[in-house]
């Protein structure tokens, strides 16, 4: 890739993306991106896990060829502990995967207390259990599965009114204070959850590092792209929707606040209806 403008194709179930994108438009300033979410079949965490990768295999399967990216990211915790495998071996251009970031929560807490805050199909898959085996030996975790969360940050970032009872309601089982141990790290291990962040600061009961692993997945992107070489014109950023039924003016606004003034539809409907 070095020594030529590469194209980056950001992947999130929906808008939680953005918040990895933001990095990675600092990282590779003078990338192209295309963002794509799957907004027909949001949120992926309500999903067997079969039917997420058969979906993202899919789109991907549409998305590759359309628009030829140099690098993947795959900007969804749900998505990216069950189909970084299946796309590595479908596809040869690299993929960048999004993980609960339990090791270097570890290597914060002063406690011996971590939450990871996740959507349920995270919190029960595999490989997370098995990251907190291979790096959170001693350590208190606490698994958060928040059923409603990323869906908050979604209607924050559409302009429409999230209550804060139904944040501090998602977000309270993080703050455990047990044997002489309060929770001081939370990882958010969902790309949508720093949307709301401020509220989540603003609510917690007691202040606590909260861990966003987006600056992290940016600076493995930059390294898989190389140098990127500087642009005299502005670099191409497009955001693709599999459905765009619930796109309003307020996310257009954002979109174009965050770098991605071109919007499309690509549909793409879930094939199991």
């Amino acid at each position: 890739m070095s020594g030529r403008t590469p194209t980056v194709l950001v992947f999130d179930s929906g808008l939680g993306g953005l918040t990895v994108f933001s990095e990675l438009r600092t990282a590779l300033s003078g990338a192209n991106f295309i963002y794509a979410a799957d907004d027909a079949v949001f949120p992926y965490g309500r999903l067997p896990e079969d039917v997420v990768i058969a979906r993202v295999v899919e789109i991907m399967d549409r998305l590759i060829p359309l628009h030829q990216p140099d690098l993947v990211v795959i900007a969804c915790n749900t998505a990216s502990t069950l189909v970084l495998p299946a796309l590595r071996s479908r596809f040869s251009i690299p993929f960048v995967g999004t993980v609960p970031a339990i090791k270097p929560a570890v290597a914060l807490t002063r406690t011996g207390r971590v939450a990871i805050l996740a959507t349920p199909g995270t919190v029960k898959r595999d490989y997370t259990h098995q990251l907190i085996q291979s790096f959170a030996k001693g350590i208190e975790v606490e698994l958060v599965g928040a059923t409603g969360l990323a869906a908050l940050c979604e209607a924050h970032l559409k302009g429409y009114s999230v209550e804060d009872a139904s944040v501090i309601e998602e977000i309270a089982p993080c703050f455990v204070d047990r044997d002489g141990k309060r929770t001081d790290v939370v990882v958010l291990a969902c790309t949508h959850y720093p949307l709301l962040l401020e509220t989540m600061q603003r609510l917690a009961p007691w202040p606590v590092t909260w861990l966003d692993p987006a600056p992290a997945i940016a600076r493995r992107a930059a390294d898989l792209a190389g140098p990127v070489p500087p642009r005299t014109i502005p670099a191409d950023a497009t955001a693709i929707f599999t459905s765009g039924a619930t796109v309003t003016d307020d996310l257009r606004r954002a979109f174009l606040e965050r770098g991605l003034p071109t919007m499309a539809v690509e549909a793409m409907p879930p094939h199991w209806h």
